[in-house]
């Protein structure tokens, strides 16, 4: 850890008071609050000159680092294609570029067996749809948000963001002419085509960030745009897509525990939308389009009266009538999602803590599970465009499984490897081993932790390693095992990488999420700690090589755990963290709070909620002696939209008040929630926060 020249910024205590339920809590630093005063620019300027001149010995290791992932990563490469229509659609980067450049190339009739395409080598017939290289020139950020083409293949639109502030401006280019067209459309959320290619569907969002319109744009016409559809409740969110039949427009209405959708046929998009199932507070449901025996019904997957959802079969016609069960509420087995197909559907699942695909004869309703022979892994379906082919496409990882494209063939059953990413160098996954173990919790849950490591450096267990324990615990969101090129410069330096899987996610059925949310969140802190100290009772580690990230919600569990158990932790890194959460989700106003009420519960109204926050939001519980506390870095972004950048800018100032050792602040000043914008850059960003966590566990020479 090098000396410090110069001293961290001070911002000035300037108390506002805020009273609620009887509680007068005086903040000090919500000044910082105001983005656009030139004091505030200046002070997160200062929070970066510091973070520079604290971290400026780790430039060479960040240089590093980052010739290790270009070392690792083929820069040139293509995405498998996907058919569309008479088109192959596919992805492809170039060396030294930062962002990926859309293509396609004609497809010959009835042959759905992808083009095997040759990192370098130009491709016969290859139309570039989309450079996003050119697009971002001359801009700091750049974000693609839509793209889409119309059925026929003549028209492409594509959304844009410069700020990180997640509105988008569409645009139209005629592929038959080459033309861009007239058709702009400005701050916007999602956009695609009707399946005629004629008009444009496009979500708009309102003053506090929710998407809550849906309108719709006839290409080339003066007319004002139609609103097809608004939400007026605060706590829902609007979304909408075409079903692969290409038969409905789907609207979908959704809170955190309650959900609606409404369904139009896109022949006829003056009628009124059609109400599958009215919204009941607290059931959630989706519905896909089918067509069985020649009728058309939805296959709706819900939890009403069932935790871990059911899937039933209703008639399109009348949605609100009789149904038929086709996969029964099974404790144990939470249903995430279904697609249907021509002849059959998918179903995504979770069981025993971890994801499982299948496929459904939504007939019979038989389940066929496809399988996998690595014990920890992660295996989904995507890019499966069209109503009716020969073949099923899925990606599958592991910790140690570079990503994989798989096309599963339906005559047969038999699994074809499309592509698994390229790892440069003398990568062997035989080097590298995975596991699963379990933690208790205070009240006795048995929280999952999943390990990965170097097989070089030993077993773990066999000698105390440094760690990287990760987390997050929100929203029944699931950290499943994934590969990545760039973890693997800290397991080649000996470091453990951990997941700990608490509750609050998803990992262990609809039931670890409930009982991680609103009063219980304290589940999710003290899982996370459960975790850390299992890996050190049990010989895996030592606090003073046990290091935590996460990030968002995962920041506000960053926070929540040092103030919890500063000892465990040598290091906390806390990405866009979400750690004054009472006094962002007290506020209405503000992007999103209404929406977050039902996750976290309505400290505005109610005075138990309001209690419980303010006994573990990170902000208002450090310590008032902090200089116990692990070494911090706080990530964030002067644009986004999602935590903003308060946030952390007033829990390190109160950290650094209390007498925390080391407290340093990133603010990236044209990005958003997701950090800088090219490949290269969120490389260089990465290669910045692990020279950190190497730094901290004393592997940065």
């Amino acid at each position: 850890m090098s000396e410090s020249r110069i001293q961290p910024p001070a911002a000035a205590r300037r108390p506002r008071t805020r009273t609620h339920h009887g509680d007068v809590f005086e903040d000090p630093y919500e000044w910082l609050r105001s983005k656009e005063d030139a004091e505030v620019i200046a002070h997160l300027e200062a929070e970066n000159a510091y973070a520079d001149e604290r971290t400026a010995h780790l430039a060479p290791l960040r240089e590093t680092l980052f010739t290790e992932v270009r070392n690792r990563v083929q820069e040139t490469d293509l995405s498998v294609p996907s058919r569309r229509g008479d088109w192959w659609y596919y992805g492809r980067t170039e060396e030294g570029a930062q962002y990926g450049i859309q293509c396609r190339t004609a497809a010959d009739a009835g042959d759905w067996t992808p083009p095997v395409l040759e990192p370098g080598v130009p491709v016969p017939g290859e139309q570039v749809l989309l450079d996003g290289n050119v697009e971002a020139s001359g801009h700091e950020f750049f974000s693609m948000g839509a793209f889409d083409v119309s059925e026929d293949g003549t028209r492409m639109l594509w959304s844009v963001d410069f700020e990180g502030d997640e509105l988008y401006t569409v645009h139209v280019r005629d592929l038959v002419t080459g033309e861009e067209l007239a058709d702009v459309i400005p701050n916007t959320g999602q956009a695609f085509f009707t399946p005629d290619g004629r008009t444009i569907v496009y979500t708009t969002r309102d003053e506090a960030w929710r998407p809550d319109t849906l309108w719709l744009h006839e290409i080339g016409s003066d007319a004002e745009d139609v609103k097809l559809f608004h939400e007026p409740d605060e706590r829902f969110w609007l979304g909408a897509g075409i079903t692969r039949s290409r038969k409905y427009l789907v609207i979908d209405l959704g809170s955190k525990i309650t959900s609606e959708q409404l369904l139009l046929d896109v022949s006829d998009l003056a009628s009124v939308p059609q109400v599958v199932w009215p919204r009941r507070e607290g059931v959630e449901y989706s519905a896909d389009h089918a067509v069985i025996d020649g009728e058309d019904r939805l296959l709706i997957l819900h939890n009403e009266n069932a935790l871990d959802f059911e899937l039933v079969e209703v008639a399109a016609s009348d949605p609100q009538g009789e149904r038929r069960v086709l996969l029964p509420h099974t404790p144990g087995r939470r249903l995430i999602d279904v697609d249907c197909f021509r002849d059959f559907a998918t179903v995504e699942y979770r069981r025993d803590g971890m994801p499982h695909a299948a496929l459904l004869d939504h007939r019979s309703g038989a389940l066929d599970e496809i399988t996998f022979d690595e014990p920890l892994y992660e295996a989904y379906f995507s890019g499966n465009a069209e109503w009716h082919a020969p073949f099923l496409r899925m990606g599958f990882t592991s910790f140690v499984t570079p990503s994989t494209v798989l096309e599963l063939e339906l005559a047969t059953g038999e699994k074809h490897v499309r592509k698994q990413q390229v790892v440069r160098g003398d990568y062997d996954s035989a080097d590298y081993g995975q596991l699963r173990v379990w933690a208790t919790a205070p009240d006795g849950a048995q929280v999952p932790v999943s390990l990965v490591w170097k097989r070089s450096f030993g077993e773990p267990g066999a000698q105390p390693q440094p760690v990287h324990l990760y987390g997050y615990g929100s929203y029944e969101h699931s950290i499943d095992p994934g590969f990545s090129v760039m973890r693997l410069s800290m397991l080649d330096r000996g470091v453990i990488f951990a997941v700990a899987h608490v509750r609050g996610g998803g990992e262990m059925g609809r039931h670890w999420y409930e009982d991680g949310k609103e009063l219980h969140k304290r589940n999710t802190f003290t899982d996370f700690v459960a975790a850390g100290r299992h890996l050190v009772d049990s010989g895996v580690t030592t606090p003073a090589q046990l290091i935590a990230e996460g990030g968002s919600a995962g920041g506000l569990l960053m926070g929540a755990v040092a103030n919890l158990a500063p000892e465990l932790f040598a290091g906390v890194l806390a990405a866009v963290p979400f750690v004054d959460a009472l006094t962002s989700i007290l506020d209405p106003s503000l992007p999103l709070t209404v929406v977050e009420w039902d996750e976290w519960g309505d400290p505005l109204h109610d005075p138990e909620v309001y209690a419980y926050m303010k006994s573990y939001t990170p902000y208002e519980n450090i310590a008032a002696d902090a200089s116990a506390y692990p070494r911090i870095l706080a990530m964030t972004s002067l644009n986004d939209t999602r935590v903003l950048y308060v946030e952390p800018a007033k829990w390190v100032q109160a950290l650094r008040h209390a007498g925390a050792p080391d407290v340093i602040m990133k603010c990236e000043m044209s990005a958003g929630h997701g950090g800088v914008s090219g490949r290269y850059n969120a490389w260089r960003e990465r290669a910045f926060e692990i020279a950190w966590m190497l730094d901290v566990l004393g592997l940065a020479e």
